[in-house]
Formats: C-alpha cells, structure tokens, sequence
C-alpha cells in the first residue's frame, strides 16, 4: 500500500480529483485530497493573509498529524510550488514528487519567476477594489476550454468548485535550501492539449537534483487532467505506488 496525497492548484479545490480518488483507494492505497486554505470546505478563511506559506503549512501538517510516510505527494498546477515547499520540510517523509502540469521551483522563486505570465494576474489584483483578489482565468474556445475541460457537464461541475486566489499565493517564494529535498525521485507529468498562449512551459532537464535520469510523461489532454482524464492519470499514478 502507498500513500497518494494529491494537491489541488490554484482555484480550484479538493474536490477536483474527486474521480481520481476512488481509482487509487480500490487499488489498495491510502489516498488524501485535502483543499487548502481558502478553498472548498474552507472558503470561508480565504483574505488577503492567505499565501503560499499558508498552503505549504497546510500540506506539512497534514503529513505530520496523519504520521505520513512514503508519500508520494502530487501538486497540480500552482501546487508545484506547494509541494516543493513542502518537501523541503519533511524530506524524510516523502517518497516521490509528482509535478503535475505543475510550477517547477528553484529555491527563492514565486509564481511569477517560474511563469512570468503570473506577474499580470498579481498586477491586476493589485490594482482591483480588493487589494488582493486574482479570480479564475477565463473559460476559452476549445481545446484549451475552463483549465483544459471542454465538455458542458464537467465544465459546469468545475465551476461549482473555483473560487478566487490570493495574490500572496502567487507573491511568496518556495523554500528550496534544505540539501535532502535533492534526494527524492521526481516524475513530471504534462497535459498536451490546449495550452493558452503564454503560459509556456519549463524544459525539464535531462538530470534530476538526485542525478537521475528525468522521468517525464505527456497525457493527451488539458490542464485539469484528473477531470478530463482521470483513469490514464490514475494509471500513470499507480506506477508510482
């Protein structure tokens, strides 16, 4: 049995990987899909104070009140930045990064480093009557859809769970100084389908921090992969347990 915790990105909640879930816990392993601060079950504490620390805390004490170990930790999205942060905390409890169409962080870098297309989304909420409000990106002509998901039904079902970011989520930089966050393994996963103009992905280099081979796999589908494709997610998944 391993343990899956799966981290939802930016907007969004954990409710997203409501189908990837119960494909992994029918396998045999232990699986979490908590919503961060702000989001789902906890909307009502999202304010100006919410950033990325926040969620990175969100994520480590979860790991640490369930005793987690060997987990291989997820981030979807904006959520690479979460689980970065977060590993280099409890390195030792961590089995895997899985960057999932995710943010990939070096040390000291915020969103806008890694996707400076961010900075507009940060200018924006700057400016706007709230100081601090970044809302969800438009809904697009396909392929590229609400977040990559283009069929009506789901795309209503998505809606249910957006809900507006905090800047500081996007201002705040990751936590990359601990030398044991280099040991573990990492797998990037990216979606092919209907990337929006701009938001250009990182080339993953050919060596991981632990001097291993890059591992990096496409699925042939949009950004919220585990909406549009969660059984080939799951399976991409389970070959990590």
């Amino acid at each position: 049995m391993s343990t899956y915790l799966l981290v939802h990105g930016a907007w969004h909640s954990g409710e997203c990987w409501e189908r990837v879930v119960p494909l992994l816990a029918s396998a045999g392993h232990r699986v979490f899909a908590p919503s961060l601060t702000g989001y789902g079950d906890t909307s009502h504490l999202l304010g100006p104070e919410v950033g990325l620390d926040t969620h990175v805390d969100d994520v480590v004490d979860l790991i640490v009140e369930e005793d987690l170990t060997e987990v291989v930790l997820v981030g979807h999205s904006y959520a690479g930045l979460v689980i970065s942060s977060a590993a280099n905390q409890v390195p030792d409890r961590i089995a895997r990064l899985v960057y999932l169409d995710a943010m990939v962080p070096e040390d000291g870098e915020s969103a806008a480093d890694v996707l400076p297309l961010t900075q507009d989304l940060i200018d924006l909420a700057v400016r706007s009557d709230s100081g601090w409000r970044v809302p969800p990106l438009p809904e697009m002509p396909p392929p590229s859809g609400l977040f990559g998901v283009t069929d009506p039904a789901d795309v209503a079902w998505l809606r249910t769970m957006l809900s507006d970011q905090p800047v500081r989520c996007l201002q705040q930089p990751v936590r990359l100084d601990n030398p044991a966050v280099n040991t573990i393994p990492r797998t990037h996963i990216h979606c092919a389908v209907g990337k929006p103009e701009g938001f250009a992905r990182r080339p993953v280099p050919a060596t991981q921090p632990n001097g291993t081979p890059a591992q990096v796999w496409e699925l042939a589908t949009g950004h919220d992969c585990m909406v549009t494709m969660s059984v080939e997610l799951t399976e991409l998944l389970l070959k990590l347990g």
